[in-house]
């Protein structure tokens, strides 16, 4: 069975509203990412109990931490963000997230990503060996304009950082605001790395993000192929459906549950069971 979560706050800045709208969809997870228009990073411990505190009463679990770790530039200093990723370590252990979301930072407009490679490669080890000893997987998204946007990029990282606590996130319209055919082009590579998908889609005639299904993401193929492939995993709500920044988005909860319900009549047409 397939298990949905969400980024909540695409909802609401205020958490109790957030579970709320959750509770009404049926959505037992959140991806934790802000709260209080505060980053989860910048959440303070009195402020990560209420969180659990809050979460609990809901009856809701964390899917994973939708940190900004590796929303930073490839020239911009990395020590002190090595040490801001200890605090997403303690997130994840204090809220029981099996996952923590990661970047692999931004590359300078109209240089090649391949310049940086080592670079990138470098820190994302740094990181992969930091969540050592720790009771997380480190999940890379392929956010656009990061160097893991194209799935051969996304493969040469977890390849070649060879982390078993380093996996990938499918986020279906990211990879069409950077030209690429989700299914088509990128599946069969990175099918054997990843391990949670996000869910938003977009066209690639000018990359607006629209519900599951209704762009050139190839949700429903996608869908269809991980099922015959006895994946068992999060999905995880992330709408973008009124507004977009470089740390997230915001849907509302009329639009974030258009956008759910976009998705599980998906899964309902194929006959998929989930939670």
């Amino acid at each position: 069975m397939w298990t949905l979560s969400g980024f909540a706050d695409e909802i609401s800045p205020d958490l109790d509203e957030q579970c709320r709208v959750l509770n009404e969809l049926g959505i037992g997870h959140i991806e934790f990412r802000s709260a209080w228009d505060t980053n989860v990073l910048d959440l303070d411990d009195d402020q990560l109990k209420a969180v659990a505190m809050t979460l609990a009463t809901h009856g809701i679990r964390t899917s994973s931490i939708g940190s900004p770790i590796g929303k930073i530039g490839i020239r911009d200093a990395f020590d002190a963000h090595l040490a801001r990723f200890e605090r997403a370590l303690h997130v994840a252990e204090f809220l029981e997230a099996p996952f923590v979301r990661i970047f692999s930072f931004f590359v300078p407009e109209n240089d090649t990503p391949d310049a940086y490679r080592d670079e990138v490669l470098r820190r994302m080890s740094a990181l992969a060996k930091r969540a050592q000893g720790h009771p997380v997987t480190l999940l890379h998204e392929n956010e656009k304009e990061i160097y893991g946007d194209i799935p051969s990029r996304c493969l040469d990282i977890v390849e070649s950082v060879g982390s078993p606590q380093l996996r990938l996130a499918w986020d279906a319209a990211n990879f069409v605001q950077c030209g690429v055919r989700p299914h088509t082009e990128g599946y069969q590579m990175l099918r054997p790395y990843v391990d949670y998908i996000q869910i938003k889609d977009a066209k690639l005639a000018d990359g607006t993000v629209v519900p599951a299904g209704e762009g050139d993401g190839e949700v429903t193929a996608t869908v269809a192929a991980l099922r015959e492939d006895g994946f068992d995993g999060f999905f995880s709500m992330e709408p973008h459906l009124s507004a977009v920044g470089q740390f997230g988005g915001f849907s509302g909860p009329d639009l974030f549950a258009k956008a759910t319900h976009a998705f599980t009549a998906i899964l309902e047409d194929q006959g998929i069971d989930y939670r």
